[in-house]
């Protein structure tokens, strides 16, 4: 199956193609660095680092950019709140929102450009709109002219009145239309400024976008991403002063996330499922989600929804996630106890034991295993279906869990089923760690040393309540199960071995 994508610009799906054959550039809108990092800015690089490792896995070439926005009127008014400068909040919180990127374990963006060092490609692309007659200066601010645009709306299919003066746009006379937008605006006493042909001043917050994209992936690229949020008015202004400065397509695929939203009283005293806002207070700080849930949950979570729809961050969706994350974890621990090692990232997997499995008793396996694998891609290709790809690692899961129970491997260690499963594993894991899933981080040489300490503390405890079973001492057994459960501690009592694993 083709890959296929929903295009925003067409509302509708469409067949994959590069503009380079094999290659592939991507952009995703990043953070106005002006307060720390919330859970919603974590969503769109979880979902398009996940679309970035399916392509790699795909073997295409991907050059992965996510902006800083630097230069902005919330940086400066937050600097003055603060009595502090905007380069002070943008270096804090740019380094804050970096750090949280490393705690999910994205690694896989290739370059983080500042709007604030490049100013050259932003002034070049309003000079090119001027001359072009789709831009005019006036009072020192630069406005693009959304009546010289025949395409203007094409985006987000509204019209040119819809445009929403106000949030981040240069409001005040000089305008000819109500709905043209500031490229470069008139420096403000004491405001940052940097010089331009049309005097000091800094530029509008859609020219930035257009000028780093275009910088590192070309007038045309492939795909640009971001959230439903960011459609109106910024894609659109973005897409239309980038394609009026080239005369070419600015990006072929528009891919726009769901919201993310969390449970707030409404009026009436309600609770319902709102649009995350400062203004409701219903903000999670994303550093605060990744301590207390865990990288790995977090992305699941974000993951089972279809990136086009709301993620809704209540209670029963994090258990949910919670219980769905520990079934992998647990089979992969299941899988590397009865082979004596980790299951690697890379190497083994179901497409090199295929041949031999085929031939045998455990060929049905092999083949429902490939099978999986194969919907696996299907899912993925449906428009980067990450739920129903999660979906398959599940069924998966089940398959490699139920040979386990019904050839007693674990009791018996049967040499081919050993192997059979091994490979299995190793597919079930390189599959998600196409979703991120499962991924090495660096160890600390303290945190491997305290890991050990706490692997002999559990065996002694688990010794202890043995003995304390085999001398029928059953209060003694079932309070030492208790208190480590309290503590988020949970025991698996097997035919010749207990297990445990910190919930």
């Amino acid at each position: 199956m083709s890959l296929r994508v929903y295009n925003t610009l067409s509302k509708q799906k469409e067949l994959f193609e590069t503009v380079k054959p094999g290659k592939v550039g991507m952009y995703l809108c990043g953070p106005t660095v002006y307060k720390p990092p919330h859970i919603g800015h974590m969503v769109g690089p979880v979902i398009f680092d996940a679309i970035k490792r399916f392509l790699l896995f795909k073997g295409f070439e991907v050059t992965w950019v996510v902006n800083i926005t630097d230069v902005d009127d919330k940086l400066i008014a937050q600097a003055e709140s603060e009595g502090s400068t905007m380069v002070e909040v943008a270096e804090r919180c740019t380094a804050q929102y970096l750090e949280c990127l490393k705690g999910l374990g994205i690694d896989t963006i290739d370059r983080f450009p500042k709007a604030s060092e490049h100013m050259e490609e932003i002034l070049a692309i309003t000079q090119q709109l001027i001359e072009k007659g789709h831009a005019y200066a006036s009072d020192g601010n630069v406005w693009f002219d959304v009546s010289k645009d025949a395409d203007y709306g094409k985006l987000s299919h509204r019209r040119a009145e819809e445009q929403e003066a106000g949030t981040r746009e240069l409001v005040g006379s000089g305008k000819k239309n109500p709905a043209d937008f500031a490229l470069w605006k008139a420096a403000k006493p004491g405001e940052p400024l940097w010089e331009s042909p049309w005097g000091q001043g800094r530029p509008g917050w859609h020219i930035e976008c257009s000028a780093m994209s275009m910088k590192y992936l070309g007038p045309t690229f492939d795909i640009h991403g971001g959230g439903m949020d960011l459609l109106f008015p910024h894609h659109e202004n973005e897409l239309a002063q980038s394609e009026c400065a080239t005369g070419q397509t600015f990006a072929k695929y528009w891919l726009h996330n769901g919201l993310t939203r969390m449970p707030t009283k409404v009026a009436g005293g309600a609770t319902e499922m709102v649009k995350q806002s400062k203004s409701l207070g219903n903000v999670i700080d994303a550093e605060k989600a990744i301590v207390d849930w865990g990288a790995d949950l977090l992305r699941y979570l974000i993951l089972s929804t279809h990136y086009r729809s709301p993620i809704d961050f209540k209670e029963e969706v994090i258990t949910a996630s919670r219980k769905g994350l520990a079934t992998f974890s647990r089979l992969l621990e299941r899988i590397e106890r009865l082979k004596g090692e980790p299951v690697p990232e890379k190497g083994a997997s179901m497409d090199q034991a295929a041949s031999e499995l085929f031939e045998g008793e455990l060929a049905p396996f092999a083949r429902s295993v490939l099978a999986l694998k194969m919907k696996f891609m299907e899912m993925m290709d449906d428009d980067f279906n990450t739920a129903g790809a999660i979906g398959v690692l599940h069924e998966m899961a089940s398959e490699i869990n139920a040979l386990i129970e019904s050839t007693k491997v674990e009791k018996e260690k049967q040499a081919n089923v050993i192997g059979a499963l091994w490979a299995a594993a190793g597919t079930f894991k390189q599959l998600g760690v196409v979703l991120g899933f499962f991924v090495t981080k660096p160890v600390a040489a303290s945190e491997t040393k305290e890991k050990g300490l706490t692997e002999s503390l559990m065996q002694l405890l688990i010794a202890l309540r043995a003995e304390a079973r085999v001398a029928k001492n059953f209060a003694l057994a079932d309070g030492i199960r208790k208190r480590l459960t309290e503590i988020g501690v949970t025991l698996e009592d097997r035919a010749d071995v207990t297990l445990w694993r910190k919930d």
